[in-house]
């Protein structure tokens, strides 16, 4: 169990009764007395907890293994570990950084059916057993060069209804993964289960349950060839917050009564899954500042101090980050973002039709293609909210513009909340009814500590 510690990260406490908001408008005025206005991002590392805590009374039979390629920032690394959650790693270097903060290596699976062979010999010699694989040459792979794996099939699912499609990429068919079962058969490898992801962005709950019927198709094939498989891997595709069509209790509701028709509680076989924007999206806020403005008048206006003409310009907005830097979300994640106005607008205030640009100099740098805003100065600043997913972690320097600075808080509640948390770790297993019925419990008391403190 991983306990937190005096050097793994800051984070500063809210005082009773504020929260993230009023840490970015403290974060706006303090920048107010220079002429560094850099782009920034408040972390609210109460939330992943809250997050946590929900994903235990909704899915109590599947164990959460974090997918670091979301957001591998330590702070969150160390926050879910502290939980006793697992992870999901697709590299060396995610390994490391999950294995820098304590966490053991049963806690891991090197989710990425196609590695690199320098890479599996690292998690062989650091411990890492758990692995995925879905072709002939992973097998071959692995048997070279990692005696003591544990491996998991990934198979392919319909992610047709899903935001970012991923069995285009990886997934066996069912055909394949008898032939698959019978090479690893062959060459003496032990397959202890079945994995597979609906895609991101999930749509349709029901292709959770056609995936999880075919998983057991898959374990009952495994069973006749001499396998006794004891893990289901369902992977990822769980929404980050609140505003999505597709809500996280709904997903849950097709997911738990599927697994107890085909893996009932008496089966033996661990349950996990790979949730990444499920508990990082909502906990960051991203403030830019608007850095230039250009106004677009229609040829038709004749000047734009007529007072009709004002109906006629459209508004270009410059910003402090972009789509090479924390707006990445966009062309990679498929991310539809709207901003928030930090200045609340006049009842009577005019909106104007406008577009959001990043800094770079490259024509692609666009982050709103069209909304209405009013009429803003350079200087204002515009709030992004549910910014923690695939933005960071994918984030350049582009063009000499740096990244964002993170600052994480958490409320004294949630402090206590994670302290209690690891008590009740520390006794019982996670995995425990009574465990989580505890945890959840437990929770709910208050306690006081000092205004900052270093974990």
């Amino acid at each position: 169990m991983t306990s937190l510690t005096g050097s793994d990260f800051d984070f500063a406490f809210l005082e009773e009764g504020f929260c993230a908001r009023d840490i970015v408008e403290q974060k706006i005025n303090e920048s107010s007395l220079s002429d560094d206005k850099d782009a920034f991002y408040v972390a609210d590392l109460g939330d992943v907890l809250k997050k946590h805590l929900r994903w235990l009374r909704v899915l109590p039979r599947i164990t959460p293994f974090y997918a670091v390629k979301c957001n591998d920032s330590r702070a969150v690394v160390t926050t879910l570990a502290s939980l006793g959650a697992g992870f999901d790693c697709a590299s060396k270097t995610e390994i490391q950084i999950v294995q820098s903060v304590g966490v053991e290596p049963s806690r891991i699976i090197y989710a990425n059916p196609c590695k690199q062979v320098s890479q599996i010999k690292y998690a062989s010699a650091h411990g890492v057993q758990m692995m995925t694989f879905d072709s002939e040459v992973e097998l071959m792979k692995v048997a070279r060069s990692h005696e003591n794996s544990k491996l998991v099939l990934r198979i392919a699912t319909d992610d047709s209804k899903a935001v970012c499609r991923l069995s285009v990429k990886f997934g066996a068919t069912l055909k394949s993964s008898r032939l698959l079962l019978e090479r690893a058969k062959e060459l003496g490898l032990d397959v202890i289960g079945v994995s597979f992801h609906v895609g991101s962005g999930c749509t349709d709950p029901e292709t959770y349950r056609q995936a999880i019927s075919d998983a057991r198709y898959v374990f009952d094939m495994g069973a006749e060839l001499g396998y006794d498989m004891t893990l289901l891997d369902i992977g990822g595709g769980f929404p980050g917050s609140d505003d999505t069509k597709l809500k996280f209790e709904e997903i849950a509701a097709v997911i738990n009564p599927a697994l107890d028709k085909y893996f009932p509680v008496d089966c033996g076989v661990r349950i996990i899954a790979e949730p990444g924007r499920y508990y990082v999206a909502s906990a960051y806020t991203l403030a830019v500042n608007i850095i230039a403005k250009k106004v677009i008048m229609k040829e038709q206006s004749a000047s734009d101090e007529e007072e009709d003409g004002a109906n006629d310009r459209t508004l270009m907005y410059y910003v402090n980050d972009g789509v090479y830097g924390s707006f990445n979300c966009i062309l990679y994640d498929h991310a539809h973002v709207l901003p928030t106005l930090h200045k609340k607008p006049k009842p009577d205030e005019r909106m104007y039709p406008c577009s959001i640009w990043g800094p770079t100099c490259d024509g692609l740098d666009r982050i709103v293609e069209q909304c209405s805003l009013p009429d803003m100065q350079m200087g204002d600043w515009l709030l992004f909210e549910n910014m923690g997913a695939y933005t960071v972690a994918a984030s350049s320097t582009f063009n000499g513009f740096q990244k964002p600075d993170i600052h994480y808080i958490m409320s004294r509640t949630a402090w206590g909340h994670m302290m209690r948390f690891q008590f009740v770790l520390s006794l019982w297993s996670v995995t425990s009814s009574w465990c989580i019925k505890k945890i959840c419990k437990v929770a709910k008391t208050k306690v006081s500590n000092p205004k900052r403190y270093s974990l």
